[in-house]
């Protein structure tokens, strides 16, 4: 067996596992997917498709990346030769990740700054996509944007260190620090919201069940497009992971912990953004339905509103901004 690099303890596996289940698809994708396949009923396509496909294909994988202890091509090459190309298909899937997730960090690293001042003024809307975007839409190829270039750089140097001090003083390190943190400021900012005027009407909006919806198979779909997308699977990053796993290690447990965690803070997800979105709905005396929205919009365009009108706006902001920061997987070396 090659010599080869291994976590210093399960925790530090299970938190680089964690840190790249857990990222902005769970905050500003989970909430708006389940409120638009039934709200309160869609837990239960939901939780059907992590038993019977997020959690098996984390064992899958996990046992790969211990058993053979290499990246995802050599790995699945050393099952059957034909299927080196998919452990490729994989890299090339991580690799157009990394080349719009940097991006992503950088705006939430300039937000959290125009937090302190609220740059954003009454239109956070028009300030992202004229100010700040200089008019380039945030979907397409567009010229070179200084406030989020500089940024990117930095996070690009960020990862590289990380990467460079190895599996251990690197990788397991940085996520040491950086998901206690993000659960810490993510719980502070669901407290508040909870606590908000109109928070029970979000929460009510995101978790009353439409059952007529439970047999519409594009609501099945969904579920196990949010289990796939959340979790890492299919990226070649969990083989490369767990490749660095200890001779003796519990795997399948460790998929438990994995997939339990990532929906737990999905569901947590799913409560901080309705009670937020009731809140500002009662702010601006429409319905919830009126001011729900996911993607972009909903990290740049609608929460800067909903900080605006937070008590203790400038630290919730502060707050919220940098967790996206670091649920945005910079830390996880091989994410990128």
């Amino acid at each position: 067996m090659e010599n080869r690099s291994q976590w210093g303890s399960r925790l530090g596996f299970l938190l680089a596992a964690m840190g790249s289940a857990i990222g902005l698809g769970n905050i500003w994708r989970f909430p708006a997917v389940a409120y638009e396949n039934g709200g309160g009923a869609f837990f239960i396509p939901y939780l059907f498709a992590l038993l019977t496909a997020g959690i098996p294909m984390l064992i899958m994988e996990f046992t790969i990346g211990h058993k053979y202890r290499s990246s995802a091509p050599r790995a699945l090459k050393r099952i059957s030769g034909g299927m080196e190309w998919i452990g490729w298909w994989q890299i090339a899937i991580s690799f157009v990740i990394s080349t719009y997730y940097p991006v992503i960090v950088a705006w939430a690293s300039m937000y959290a700054y125009f937090s302190f001042s609220q740059a954003w003024g009454n239109n956070p809307e028009s300030f992202f996509l004229k100010d700040f975007l200089n008019g380039t839409d945030p979907g397409v190829f567009g010229s070179i944007v200084p406030s989020v270039l500089y940024p990117m750089i930095i996070i690009w140097i960020i990862v590289f260190m990380i990467l460079f001090r190895g599996v251990n003083k690197g990788i397991e390190l940085a996520n040491r620090i950086c998901i206690p943190l993000l659960l810490i400021c993510f719980t502070l900012i669901v407290i508040r919201a909870v606590t908000l005027p109109g928070a029970l009407t979000g929460l009510d909006a995101f978790f009353a069940p439409d059952w007529s919806m439970i047999m519409n198979g594009s609501v099945w779909v969904s579920a196990y497009s949010q289990i796939f997308f959340s979790l890492s699977i299919g990226f070649a990053i969990m083989v490369t992971f767990s490749s660095y796993l200890p001779e003796k290690s519990d795997i399948t447990n460790n998929a438990f912990i994995t997939g339990f965690s990532n929906s737990s803070f999905e569901l947590l997800s799913g409560i901080g953004v309705f009670a937020a979105l009731g809140f500002m709905a009662a702010q601006t005396g429409q319905e919830v339905s009126e001011v729900v929205e996911g993607g972009i919009g909903l990290a740049f365009m609608v929460f800067p509103e909903i900080v605006s009108q937070m008590p203790a706006s400038s630290l919730f902001g502060f707050l919220f901004f940098c967790l996206a920061c670091i649920s945005g997987h910079v830390v996880n070396g091989f994410d990128l």
